[in-house]
């Protein structure tokens, strides 16, 4: 099976903020691997900036599973809101820039506090593109290695075992420690399969994987 080609994406959250004829934008940046973790960006944007004027969302992330790849090619979910501004000035110029900086597994919210001078649709146009490159500066554009999500649960005698061995490959991970301990590991799809080899093999059948 061929490994997914690497994309790009932006390394880290990041924002940038200017003001043009009195109104503030900040534009707001994250790495995302799903629509569900896209979303949850943008409502935490907006409830931490619930007093702007408004926040205006773009993603672009795979669709699907939360796979960020598959061997035939990945399917995007293109997503924009033009949150109360005129049709066509905010969230699209917003996603424009997106796509134009061939950039995915990104989520991006323009926060604007009004300043009492309408810019127009070209001057807010113009705004939330800015933001939005602005913010991809902020950021950083790194290419990255497609990856997949790993989850597992295992009884508590078992969970120091799973822990040194997705530690001992470097991957990020969750745990939660419940009436079991459960795990979930953001691994790059070329290696997936060999870290569920060592996973089964060394529970010898006692974990379930996902």
């Amino acid at each position: 099976m061929a490994t997914p080609d690497p994309y790009r994406t932006v390394g880290e959250r990041a924002s940038a903020e200017f003001t043009v004829q009195g109104s503030r934008f900040i534009g707001h940046l994250a790495p995302v691997d799903t629509v569900d973790e896209a979303e949850a960006f943008v409502e935490e944007v907006r409830t931490e900036y619930d007093d702007a004027t408004h926040n205006v969302p773009t993603y672009r992330v795979p669709a699907g599973d939360g796979a960020s790849n598959s061997p035939g090619g990945v399917m995007l979910r293109e997503y924009s809101s033009d949150d109360g501004e005129p049709t066509g000035s905010a969230g699209k110029p917003a996603l424009n820039v997106l796509e134009q900086q061939e950039v995915r597994n990104v989520v991006a919210v323009v926060t604007r506090y009004y300043g009492g001078t309408n810019l127009g649709v070209g001057g807010l146009a113009r705004a939330y593109s800015r933001a939005v490159k602005e913010g991809l500066d902020a950021a950083g554009v790194v290419d990255e290695e497609p990856h997949e999500r790993i989850a597992l649960a295992v009884a508590y005698d078992d969970s120091g075992t799973v822990r040194g061995i997705l530690e001992s490959t470097g991957v990020e991970f969750e745990a939660d420690y419940d009436a079991e301990v459960s795990f979930e590991a953001r691994v790059p799809v070329a290696d997936a399969p060999d870290l569920r080899d060592r996973l089964r093999s060394a529970m010898s059948g006692r974990v379930d994987i996902e």
